[in-house]
């Protein structure tokens, strides 16, 4: 969902544009078309679901023991997660990458498309349509770093660390090696596949660096110090791609109403369509709060743990499997998230600080843009205790929230709009060349 949102969100804005657009994604999303206004084509392209909180989606066995395996080694810390993820890669991102190409096949004669947006981490799709020699741009909708900028960077490697979750050289040496041997392993793979179905194109190269050599969209802003891409493609940061929210329902109204009773301030807190699992950590936090901050009230996404943390709930304090976190962003001081994109990209829209609690995946490097934007403060969610949140956040309303009107301002400057005008012209101008 966290992928599979934004880059509908950047189909609805090329329709409105003036394209004709299919969404091509698993069943499961076929309602994100719907809300695009644009043609659904069904597209499944890994076998590891995730519709809306990991936990509750349905999983064959393999896939939901693998879930689990993560969910433990997030307990054990940044390394561990990462090198559980780098162990389960080849599962999760090239599962049927014939399959793929066959379906894509399929859809390219019957749809004829004058050219396709990639999300840059569905690898089976794009080198499906390398091996189809058709035009292509690529959507980037986690962090810059997931289109790799030069020879020593790797997927799964951050490019940065937060101050409070750095590791020490000898674990990241482990993981910069695990990192290696995928990096290698994926581009045979990629290379024996080009070989079989599409002999006469040029080799894909290096697998996790294959993206278009037209126009990569990156749904995040343009901060100064990212790693410098490579040159080639025309280079889209559109800031975030996120929807205008939907007003909030009468019975979000009520509670906000409620917790705005019992509290000056109103805080979210979420971890994402995979995290909200570690419900020990949104016990500490919402605890943190209640316990230590007296004016402050609380909305807490809990995903399938809301039962597990119903004894939280009360005047000051909402627990929901789910929450309408665009609305509520527009509405609340201040937010706890775990450095997924989207949640950082939609705070500096909203102009809401964050305290980040980064447990996997690119999280890291988002985590560590948040404290050099000044746009909040990161803790390592597994050293944890509930005392810390309260501080970082006294700490954050102090000296980030004076700086978000001006963050906010630069990244509502772009958006899913912008970046759809601005591909379309990249598109017309590729066409014009060749």
């Amino acid at each position: 969902m966290s992928h599979a949102r934004p880059l509908s969100v950047l189909a609805g804005a090329l329709r409105r544009r003036g394209a004709d657009v299919y969404f091509a994604c698993a069943p499961a999303f076929e309602h994100l078309a719907r809300e695009a206004g644009v043609g659904f084509e069904p597209l499944s392209v890994t076998r590891n679901a995730n519709t809306g909180v990991a936990e509750a989606t349905e999983q064959d066995a393999r896939e939901a023991a693998r879930l689990a395996e993560f969910l433990d080694a997030t307990r054990e810390g940044a390394v561990p997660a990462l090198l559980t993820q780098a162990r389960h890669r080849r599962a999760d991102m090239l599962a049927d990458p014939d399959g793929v190409l066959d379906s894509l096949r399929s859809a390219d004669r019957r749809l004829r498309p004058d050219w396709y947006v990639v999300d840059q981490l569905s690898y089976p799709v794009t080198l499906a349509l390398h091996c189809l020699g058709v035009p292509y741009a690529t959507f980037c909708p986690g962090h810059p770093s997931y289109v790799l900028s030069g020879p020593d960077a790797y997927f799964g490697v951050p490019y940065a660390w937060p101050d409070a979750l750095r590791p020490v050289p000898e674990r990241l040496r482990e993981l910069r090696a695990a990192a290696r041997r995928n990096d290698e392993a994926f581009t045979a793979l990629f290379a024996a596949f080009a070989r079989r179905h599409a002999p006469s194109l040029p080799a894909p190269g290096r697998a996790f660096a294959l993206s278009s050599p037209h126009a990569v969209v990156y749904a995040y802003p343009a901060f100064g110090w990212l790693p410098t891409p490579a040159p080639g493609p025309v280079r889209l940061f559109a800031g975030h791609m996120a929807a205008a929210p939907d007003p909030l329902d009468a019975q979000w109204e009520a509670h906000l109403k409620m917790l705005r009773s019992r509290g000056e301030r109103v805080v979210l807190v979420a971890l994402g369509t995979f995290l909200s699992a570690r419900d020990d950590v949104l016990r500490g936090v919402v605890t943190g709060l209640l316990d230590g901050m007296p004016d402050v009230s609380v909305v807490v996404a809990a995903g399938e743990r809301t039962t597990a943390l119903a004894d939280l709930a009360g005047e000051r304090a909402v627990v929901a499997p789910s929450v309408p976190q665009r609305a509520l962003l527009e509405q609340v001081d201040a937010m706890v998230h775990h450095g997924g994109s989207n949640s950082f990209t939609e705070c500096l829209r909203a102009g809401v600080p964050a305290v980040v609690l980064p447990f996997s995946s690119d999280q890291f490097s988002v985590a560590r843009d948040a404290e050099r934007a000044g746009a909040g403060a990161v803790l390592d969610p597994n050293t944890l205790s509930p005392a810390d949140v309260p501080t970082a956040l006294r700490a954050v309303w102090a000296t980030v929230s004076p700086r978000m009107p001006e963050l906010a301002a630069a990244v509502r400057r772009r958006g899913p709009g912008w970046a759809a005008g601005e591909l379309l012209a990249a598109m017309d101008r590729r066409k014009s060349t060749h």
